[in-house]
């Protein structure tokens, strides 16, 4: 194992940077290489073996304080930069155009910067297989140095002849990610939180702390808060979301509607679409988040503990 920093080569240092970032960013950074040095520096990547997790800190320090001497030298304003501005101004396919061909990660820091409505256009646009890889880099975008980001914005500028103006972007993290979830559908959605509590339980957790579904409402939501939310909605939609799930369910929310919606009350009977369905429950839901901006309650509250009425 790699453990002592003062002893590394130049090279060596340059093939833990692209081993930590990948080859596609670091090339992003370490400019003007030709063919020759990126062989060299992929020779000494297979032969470097394990690197202590001190030594690639200080790496990615020294390259990291490097990149931002140098790019501070050649500022001549005060002004804050906004390197993602230019995304604003970018048609649906011009967006799409500009990020097919980039990697999940850079992908990724993309979407991080873009509205939920965004953000799914890009994301039904890309394989199922890339989809995935992209929503697990939203969630894990606190490791990307800062410069990193800029030198991306920079290259995509560029592709989009657009001149950024800013430095300030989202990290993305779990909040972005149980956004981006609440988006899709139902099955996809579980099927994806199903893996990722599997390949990654912390971000798992942290996306939990922002997420909201059509079953965990009535696991957490106190009674004064489901009659609430029940009142909010059109009395056929609660009766559509309601198909299928079970009577207790039921009878918990016919429990908490006021005596007049309840004598109104009509169960959906027969067959329905299933989509029709996933329809009510997601409008329910996207009342529940409502209410949360409205500041009605604090997620972390209700997950946090029982409460008191």
């Amino acid at each position: 194992m790699i453990s002592d920093y003062n002893r590394l080569s130049g090279l060596q240092k340059v093939a833990i940077l692209f081993s930590i970032l990948g080859e596609s960013l670091a090339l992003n950074l370490v400019k003007d290489l030709d063919k020759t040095e990126v062989r060299k520096i992929r020779a000494a990547m297979r032969g470097a073996g394990n690197v202590a997790f001190v030594v690639k800190k200080q790496v990615m320090e020294e390259f990291y304080f490097a990149f931002v001497s140098e790019k501070f030298q050649e500022e001549e304003s005060d002004e804050p930069k906004k390197p993602f501005e230019f995304l604003g101004e970018l048609t649906d396919e011009q967006l799409v155009a500009l990020l097919i061909t980039e990697t999940p990660r850079v992908i990724a820091i993309t979407l991080a910067q873009l509205s939920g409505e965004k953000r799914m256009m890009v994301l039904n646009r890309i394989s199922e297989e890339e989809k995935g890889q992209v929503l697990l880099n939203i969630g894990n975008l606190n490791d990307v140095p800062l410069e990193a980001v800029v030198q991306i914005a920079n290259k995509l500028q560029k592709k989009a002849k657009q001149l950024p103006k800013t430095i300030a972007f989202s990290r993305g993290g779990g909040k972005d990610l149980a956004d981006i979830l609440g988006e899709m559908d139902p099955k996809d959605e579980e099927m994806f939180m199903t893996n990722l509590e599997q390949d990654n339980p912390d971000l798992a957790e942290e996306v939990k702390k922002y997420r909201i579904t059509f079953e965990s409402i009535f696991e957490i939501f106190p009674d004064n808060l489901l009659r609430d939310l029940m009142n909010a909605v059109d009395l056929d939609r609660v009766a559509m979301a309601l198909k299928g799930m079970g009577q207790s369910i039921s009878d918990k929310v016919l429990g908490v509607l006021p005596k007049k919606k309840q004598a109104m009350f009509e169960p959906v009977e027969g067959a329905v679409p299933k989509r029709d369905v996933d329809s009510a429950r997601k409008s329910i839901v996207s009342a529940a988040k409502q209410m949360e901006r409205d500041g009605a309650f604090k997620l972390e509250d209700l997950l946090g503990g029982d409460t008191v009425e």
